[in-house]
């Protein structure tokens, strides 16, 4: 089976590299030169890490053969029967590239990985019985969870395809209605921001609130390390989409807006909440 991956940053990586391991041909869509051999690149550490630990049903160099790297949409074969698109959270940018896949892909599951825009209004002005959401969770070839956003329109047949297509790869489904958030951004975002405002507040340090969620509630990391993972500036844009839809409790602290403006971002930068 041959899926198609637009977007060759962190999230797109991790997902043509679990959908090579789990056993698909994969072609991954980057813009220019320098931007393709960048995610090549990315794709083979991963899966160099992973191999590492013990993690990959073959030896790397047997999956990579499987992987094309692409400049163009136009590049994609009409074949292809996934398409998850993994570009930065600008709603025109995904429409415009599911719209293009949706042409080169006669036949495909067009999917995106938002974490919180509306597949509803994505999906407008294309064959939207074909789109949902398929949110994946970073790292992807460590975390074992997939969102499944449906809405109204979509053909009950590709919701059916896009999961058997996540479980292929040994993930979890949750399906969720497509609502501002799904279900685990709005969950995760909320008690994110509030961690934030308690250190803004000074209620703890940052390294006594994240062991506070870890040991009380049994988190694997705290909220506040999560955001430098997730990068602050990615879970600004969530909070003001969060804000914008659901009102002033999903308002971004002060402390939040600071430390984007001044460029830290969380591990991608160097210095978040915490030093990396």
């Amino acid at each position: 089976m041959i899926a198609a991956v637009i977007g060759g940053g962190t999230m797109g990586a991790g997902i043509a590299h679990v959908l090579l391991a789990g056993g698909h041909r994969v072609v991954l869509v980057e813009a220019g030169a320098e931007r393709v051999a960048a995610a090549g690149q990315r794709v083979e550490r991963s899966l160099a890490k992973a191999d590492e630990r013990g993690k990959l049903p073959a030896p790397p160099a047997e999956l990579l053969a499987r992987l094309t790297v692409a400049r163009e949409l136009a590049d994609l074969a009409p074949d292809v029967e996934l398409v998850v698109e993994a570009v930065p959270e600008d709603a025109a940018l995904k429409r415009a590239v599911l719209a293009a896949a949706a042409t080169a892909c006669p036949d495909a599951v067009l999917a995106s990985n938002t974490s919180s825009l509306s597949i509803t209004a994505l999906a407008e002005g294309l064959p939207g019985e074909r789109v949902l959401g398929l949110h994946f969770f970073n790292p992807v070839p460590v975390q074992p969870l997939v969102e499944l956003v449906r809405h109204d329109g979509v053909d009950p047949d590709v919701l059916a395809r896009a999961r058997t297509w996540a479980e292929s790869l040994g993930k979890t489904v949750i399906e969720v209605r497509d609502s501002p958030g799904f279900a685990t951004s709005r969950l995760g975002v909320a008690v994110g921001l509030e961690a934030i405002r308690m250190l803004e507040e000074g209620v703890a340090d940052a390294e006594g609130i994240d062991t506070g969620m870890r040991l009380g509630y049994n988190w694997p990391v705290g909220p506040l390390r999560l955001t430098d993972l997730v990068g602050l500036d990615v879970r600004l844009a969530i909070a003001e989409h969060l804000e914008a839809e659901l009102g002033p409790r999903f308002a971004p602290p002060a402390l939040l807006r600071a430390k984007v403006a001044r460029g830290e971002l969380g591990r991608k930068s160097g210095q978040g909440f915490f030093a990396w």
